[in-house]
């Protein structure tokens, strides 16, 4: 298949070319800019229901997406579905689950909806049904993951493992500590897993510290084996384990397994490849959670829970690909980010979970939607005239309440917030009184944003003078409510394929390749050359770096 590169640049358009784009320019100039969301709920009782929008789950549960309190009316909203037709929104998504290489400046597919398909529906890439082959690798990984959980694969003195650590980093470090994180009470009592992605050598020091090498197993989770973070660590890993066990290399076999495709390179370490889990070239790493790299995951929750977990994803998955544009829950999450990005010119987007085990959920939304759509080159070739891609931000409320939501209420940013929340705890302690907390704040948070404070109700509540105005609330600041009924393994995948859609919709809008990460790479391509000068005393700096570079290569060997 050729790459869509070689086609006439005239097929992709600027969003800014697009009538309804220039439209909504002009709409912003005639209401957006003042429009008053409070005074919108007071002329119209049936605001709230009318953009809100419900999820049923596979199982019957439901997640509820409140969009009302955003700076939107049927005008805008309407506005926005042009947008979205005259994109190619629903052509593009659609050439995504047909296994279409729309990943085009790799000519790849984008096909990581295939690995949640449980329904083990035909899935196409270039003529070759993979649905058989996704379901073979989760077949294996069920097998391996009861045989750890079980006590049936011991290490090599025949203890039970209890301690497993997955090396990567990336896709194969954020997805599945995300995960693990916010699942953990579906952990099996007595297992425990550590990640270990960051090349800082304090990182792998301190997993290692306590483990007992007899009933640890590592997860060695690059695609290539050749990922230079991720070898370094599995590296020190290996040596520990071999220095502790009075180097048994026969013994790598019982306590690492691969999650790679690259098998001459698995074996040459010392794994046997019996254990390694494979996955295809259309599977990003920000994509990969739903691949063999959430071994881990399908080993610390059990199986059934991580399938589970990909049948939520599928069920949105069929929710985006099946629902009209007007009734469509990601694609109304993503034109509302393109409507703040692109007209009100907010830089930022916060989601804040109210829910401590989901502390690490913005973090793995930063990679998810700043790796994507971080990109400033159309699928046009040209630069684009427009922003693209916000800077996501967050952390667990009630805690980012006393961190950064002063900028959020009174600062000179706009900053649009997404508040995630679980009716039901997993911990209703002191007879449920946090949770009725916690949720009087995610309710509370949201409320004030939308209506502020007028000078008028801080004068009658016994402020004078000058302190008037620094306790005036400007208000009509928007959030997205998403409320769920519990954080189950069907829900996490649910609420993570709902942003990965969103983050299709926004780079379908934008005309950018949301799939590629060049801008990953070129750090990485000089950190090469600079480590060889690290380790080369007789290298002049001088000629192959800047002098700020140079001047620091002799200041760390001075002090290294």
């Amino acid at each position: 298949m050729p790459s869509l590169l070689q086609e006439d640049n005239a097929t992709f358009k600027l969003a800014s070319e697009l009538p309804a784009f220039e439209e909504l320019k002009e709409l912003y100039k005639s209401k957006g800019k003042n429009f008053s969301a409070k005074q919108a709920f007071q002329k119209d009782p049936a605001r709230s229901s009318k953009f809100s929008h419900t999820f049923k789950n596979f199982d019957g549960t439901e997640v509820f997406f409140d969009f009302s309190k955003n700076l939107i009316d049927d005008e805008i909203l309407a506005k926005l579905f042009d947008l979205a037709r005259q994109a190619n929104v629903e052509k593009l998504r659609n050439e995504m689950f047909a296994g279409e290489h729309i990943n085009v400046t790799e000519d790849r597919a984008v096909f990581h909806v295939a690995l949640r398909n449980r329904a083990n529906r035909p899935m196409y890439v270039d003529g070759k049904n993979v649905a058989p082959e996704v379901d073979s690798v989760l077949q294996h990984m069920k097998e391996f993951s009861t045989q750890v959980r079980d006590g049936t694969w011991k290490g090599y003195t025949g203890k039970q493992i209890t301690d497993v650590v997955n090396i990567g980093i990336g896709g194969s470090d954020l997805g599945p500590v995300m995960v693990t994180e916010a699942l953990k009470p579906y952990a099996q009592e007595g297992l425990h897993v550590h990640f270990v992605s960051n090349v800082d050598g304090t990182h792998i020091a301190e997993t290692l510290k306590y483990l007992d090498p007899e009933s640890t197993l590592f997860l060695i989770a690059s695609k290539t084996f050749t990922t230079a973070e991720t070898i370094r660590n599995a590296n020190t890993a290996k040596d520990w384990f071999l220095s502790k066990t009075g180097n048994k290399s026969e013994a790598i076999a019982k306590h690492f397994a691969a999650l790679s495709t690259n098998a001459e390179e698995v074996a040459k370490f010392g794994i046997d490849t019996k254990n390694m889990f494979g996955f295809e070239n259309w599977v990003g790493g920000r994509y990969s959670v739903w691949s063999a790299i959430g071994l881990s995951v399908a080993i610390y929750i059990g199986f059934d829970n991580f399938e589970d977990f990909l049948k939520g994803a599928e069920a949105v998955d069929r929710h985006f690909l099946e629902t009209p544009l007007e009734q469509n829950i990601p694609v109304i999450g993503g034109l509302l980010s393109v409507w703040y990005t692109n007209f009100f010119g907010s830089q930022t987007h916060l989601v804040t979970p109210f829910d401590q085990y989901m502390h690490r959920f913005p973090a793995y939304l930063q990679q998810l939607s700043m790796e994507s759509n971080g990109k400033s080159v159309t699928k046009g070739n040209v630069f684009a005239n427009y922003s693209t891609g916000p800077v996501v931000f967050g952390e667990p409320t009630t805690n980012a309440q006393h961190s950064f939501f002063q900028l959020v209420h009174q600062g000179t940013h706009l900053i649009p917030a997404d508040f995630i929340l679980a009716a039901k705890s997993h911990n209703p302690v002191a007879n449920n009184a946090h949770q009725i907390l916690l949720a009087s704040n995610f309710l509370a948070q949201a409320e004030s944003l939308l209506l502020g404070k007028t000078e008028e109700e801080v004068a009658a509540a016994g402020a004078t003078g000058g302190l008037i105005p620094h306790k005036v609330f400007s208000g009509n600041r928007p959030t997205t409510s998403i409320l769920t009924q519990k954080i189950t393994p069907a829900t996490l995948g649910s609420l993570i394929a709902y942003y990965e859609h969103v983050t299709f919709t926004e780079g379908a809008i934008w005309n950018i390749n949301s799939f590629d990460q060049w801008g990953v790479e070129l750090g990485k391509v000089l950190a090469k050359a600079v480590q060889k000068d690290l380790q080369d005393d007789s290298a002049n700096v001088e000629e192959s770096h800047d002098s700020s570079t140079a001047q620091l290569i002799k200041k760390f060997k001075a002090w290294a």
